[in-house]
């Protein structure tokens, strides 16, 4: 049995006769310039692509979660592993939903307007290699301004001033899928720019 890429997956897809009916994923993008987009970080690393991961910046309290080659997201407080694995459902069903849940056949998250469950986002805008080619380095902006007050847990800082988030990953292509990956982020107090690099867990990293 030979192994489909993201690329064969992606383009089977396009060819459903649902294609026409889905939405752009990336802002200021119709589907086949989002498309493409998305391809362009398939073509660097098809085995991170939509992977997630998910780590911690303790003195601000923020929680990252990255969509490697799509989103990031930051909360403004310590959220669980197994809380931000269930997607936020911005999504419909095709057809008609059951009369009681679950609706899909996966968890999902409802969308609040909850400072502190409503993460800020930020979209893949450019994808490429670091100068000695070690690292691939995706660069991911905000979309939309969050319109929320910041989240009023004691300890926490508000990150409506960050507006570029950088992500390094290793230039080795992922072997064991079924593993996550951690992350580390570095941030200056008051810099309107983040960087989130990508690594092993360590042996004894709680993950939970």
């Amino acid at each position: 049995m030979c192994a489909v890429t993201f690329q064969d997956y992606y383009r089977r897809i396009h060819k459903r006769r649902y294609y026409p009916y889905t939405i752009s994923i990336f802002p200021s993008m119709n589907r086949t310039q989002s498309t493409k987009h998305l391809m362009k970080a398939a073509n660097y690393d098809q085995s991170r692509m939509l992977q997630q991961t998910i780590c911690h910046h303790r003195s601000s309290n923020w929680t990252f979660s990255v969509s490697w080659g799509y989103s990031v997201h930051i909360y403004e407080k310590i959220m669980p592993r197994s809380h931000l694995i269930k997607p936020i459902q911005t999504f419909d069903a095709w057809v008609a939903k059951p009369d009681n849940p679950p609706y899909y056949m996966f968890n999902t998250r409802s969308s609040v307007k909850d400072s502190c469950e409503t993460p800020h986002v930020f979209f893949l805008e450019s994808i490429g290699e670091t100068w000695n080619k070690n690292e691939v380095t995706a660069t991911y902006t905000r979309s939309v301004v969050r319109r929320l007050p910041g989240c009023p847990i004691d300890g926490n800082h508000p990150a409506n001033y960050l507006n570029k988030i950088q992500v390094y990953s290793r230039r080795t292509k992922r072997t064991e899928m079924d593993r996550f990956e951690c992350c580390d982020i570095i941030h200056t107090s008051g810099s309107n720019k983040a960087q989130v690099k990508l690594r092993e867990c360590f042996t004894n990293e709680k993950i939970a």
